[in-house]
């Protein structure tokens, strides 16, 4: 399994920590992974009991990172960005990705072929929750929003906030940018 559970003897988690409520989360690059270990974990469900405590109950993806051959309207509309340009996107994904493949690779773009539905029955099953967030100045925005549309498709709990302005990671460097993201996440995992 992709992801193995260790017993923490940190007694800080032990005291604080609620097993029974994880979320697996991550920003840009980050959200790309923790979407595909999701997907993973959730793909080998009947052997999640070695996770005990630990409960996962869903994703939470902050601007995800995906990628596609096909180019979307954002990406036209901020080829150049200067957070984010195009190439740059290009290069990311030429680095990464398994030799001959490209960026309708499953890794980079959950769309492709219409994503596993085998994964998202399993993600219903254990009533996983996703929370997707982007914002209008990133040039990945119609990705994220296409994958949004796809999981809703497949009947997965999606809920999805997309702003208007903003750029790719101004959440990370902005903190009047970091706060309306926090006041989203708090009530998604203690609703």
């Amino acid at each position: 399994m992709m992801m193995q559970w260790r017993r923490f003897t940190d007694d800080w988690l032990r005291d604080y920590a609620d097993f029974s409520n994880c979320f697996l989360m991550g920003s840009s690059a980050g959200a790309n992974i923790a979407y595909n270990a999701g997907l993973r974990v959730a793909a080998e469900a009947d052997d999640i009991h070695i996770l005990h405590p630990l409960k996962i109950r869903g994703l939470i993806l902050i601007q995800p990172f995906f990628g596609g051959i096909r180019r979307t309207r954002s990406e036209l509309r901020l080829v150049n960005d200067p957070i984010l340009a195009l190439t740059v996107c290009d290069l990311m994904w030429e680095l990464p990705l398994p030799s001959g493949a490209d960026r309708d690779h499953e890794c980079c773009n959950p769309t492709a072929a219409g994503g596993d539905s085998k994964c998202f029955d399993q993600v219903k099953a254990l009533g996983w929750r996703v929370l997707v967030t982007g914002s209008e100045g990133d040039p990945l925005i119609d990705r994220q929003i296409e994958m949004v549309k796809m999981l809703k498709e497949k009947g997965v709990q999606v809920v999805s906030q997309f702003i208007e302005g903003g750029y790719h990671g101004a959440q990370d460097v902005e903190p009047s940018k970091a706060k309306p993201v926090f006041e989203l996440v708090k009530p998604f995992i203690f609703p």
